[in-house]
């Protein structure tokens, strides 16, 4: 079961990077929605890591390869996923993640079979350039960066925040965790698709088990915060530092999410 949650973790990457490689926007929709599934996959199979004595981590063993068309982007989705069918146990559980993950077959080969679909990956190409608007170089360089950072950091905090809440018996901190998930899911999937949009989409780096491995939730829960002023400042600069007015919109609206996530946060405390 252990790794069957590492398998699964990496399938839950695999689907959503391609949904944010593909520019096709009703394909890349649909594969956003069978991430989510496959999230809650991993929830399901790691309270049944747990309620068996046993434990899960986050390791992972896996790369994102370059692709150039949606075609190649789904062939390798269909390889690892015919490859994980076959570790599912033959329990209730296990026929329901198993079933899902054909009808994801089943949407895939659906695609394929319209030649139309197969439009090509600009998603690797490094151009670094912001949709048709001419950015100056240092604005570039500041969103690549904030992309780079912020991604990783949402990532990480899905992660930290569903390890927690899958171990705790308080209503009020699973309904927080809930929240943050929530909430973190949304801005990996909207950075992600601007760093896809600029060229240079890359999976987050992977964490260290002493990154969700939580000893001290108070100390945990103030360094969240300090963490949550600090992507606050970094919108506040970017929104004002960028001349475009969408893009500062953007960022201002992620600069108010976050200031409720620290209301959130203060609740744990």
């Amino acid at each position: 079961m252990n790794k069957l949650y590492q398998e699964k973790h990496e399938l839950w990457l695999k689907i959503t990077f391609a949904s944010f490689s593909i520019n096709d926007e009703e394909i890349k929709t649909r594969l956003y929605e069978f991430s989510l599934i496959a999230f809650r996959h991993m929830k399901w199979i790691g309270d049944d890591v747990l309620s068996s004595g046993n434990d899960y981590n986050y390791n992972r063993d896996m790369t994102l390869y370059k692709k150039e068309t949606t075609f190649e982007v789904i062939e390798d989705l269909v390889v690892a996923i015919k490859t994980i069918q076959t570790k599912y146990a033959n329990t209730v559980l296990g026929n329901r993640v198993k079933t899902d993950d054909e009808y994801l077959l089943e949407y895939l080969s659906q695609v394929t079979a319209n030649s139309e679909n197969n439009t090509p990956i600009t998603s690797f190409n490094m151009e670094r350039k912001w949709l048709d608007k001419n950015l100056a170089q240092d604005q570039i360089d500041a969103l690549t960066l904030f992309l780079f950072e912020e991604s990783y950091k949402e990532y990480e905090l899905i992660l930290v925040y569903a390890f927690m809440q899958a171990r705790t018996d308080s209503v009020i901190q699973f309904n927080v965790f809930q929240d943050l998930i929530d909430e973190s899911h949304f801005h990996l999937k909207s950075f992600g698709n601007m760093m896809a949009k600029m060229g240079i989409l890359a999976l987050p780096r992977e964490l260290h088990e002493l990154t969700y491995v939580i000893k001290d939730l108070e100390k945990f829960v103030k360094d969240g915060i300090a963490e949550e002023e600090a992507a606050k400042e970094m919108c506040r600069e970017l929104s004002e530092a960028i001349k475009d007015e969408e893009l500062s919109k953007f960022f201002d609206f992620i600069n108010y999410q976050e200031s409720y996530h620290i209301e959130l946060m203060g609740k744990l405390l």
